[in-house]
């Protein structure tokens, strides 16, 4: 049977290239430092834990899908590593797993990610308080269509690819929603709860309202996975 190792994963500001520097600010403004900080030990460890797990399992032809990957072979290396070099865990871990035997596969539709990215670059970028409303409502009112029609292309793109026997590993953020598009016969196992990633994001502008549940959700995140 088909296996499947799916991953819902944070997201870091590194892994959103030019809008990096923006989005920290942004959490610093919103969160203030200390619990920016916070925060950014609490997604650390998660990655730590995701490469602890990654390290101790044998990954030799198994087949690299990452939400974001809109190519393949050499050029998708060649993005994993430009990703990785800008500080991205996500893709300093999937270059581990190329070095180990695993096979980097093209996952998503250049055109719709481009979409996304340039709706969220509008946000950014924008020189006044109304122009950047004006630009957030326009993603809002595409965000969900656009993440369905994601989700459903890297959904095919892995029954497609995704050989009888074969193993996957897919890396996804926690709000993309793969798992119920994927057909019965590609077993899937996730080595951390979605809904507890999600939960997480969820709470974490609200974080002293919620403190003690926020909490147990981070030391979730960064626990070991067996």
């Amino acid at each position: 049977m088909r296996t499947l190792i799916y991953v819902p994963v944070i997201h870091t500001s590194a892994d959103l290239g030019s809008m990096a520097k923006d989005i920290s600010k942004r959490g610093i403004r919103d969160l203030g430092e200390e619990i920016w900080t916070k925060h950014r030990k609490t997604v650390e460890g998660f990655w730590d834990a995701i490469v602890d797990y990654f390290d101790s399992i044998d990954v030799n032809g198994m087949k690299i899908y990452q939400d974001g990957m809109v190519a393949g072979d050499e050029v998708g290396k060649q993005i994993a590593e430009d990703t990785a070099k800008a500080g991205s865990k996500n893709y300093q871990l999937i270059l581990r797993l190329l070095e180990r035997g695993a096979i980097l596969m093209k996952t998503e539709d250049f055109k719709l990610v481009k979409k996304e990215y340039d709706r969220l670059l509008a946000i950014t970028q924008a020189k006044s308080m109304t122009k950047k409303i004006i630009a957030f409502i326009k993603y809002k009112l595409v965000k969900g269509m656009l993440l369905n029609k994601r989700d459903a292309f890297i959904a095919q793109k892995i029954d497609e690819t995704l050989g009888p026997d074969e193993k996957g590993i897919l890396f996804v953020g926690a709000f993309h929603k793969i798992k119920k598009r994927l057909p019965k016969t590609i077993q899937v196992r996730e080595i951390k709860d979605t809904v507890k990633v999600k939960t997480y994001q969820r709470l974490l502008p609200f974080h002293s309202k919620y403190r003690k549940q926020f909490d147990k959700l981070g030391k979730y995140l960064i626990s070991e996975i067996s």
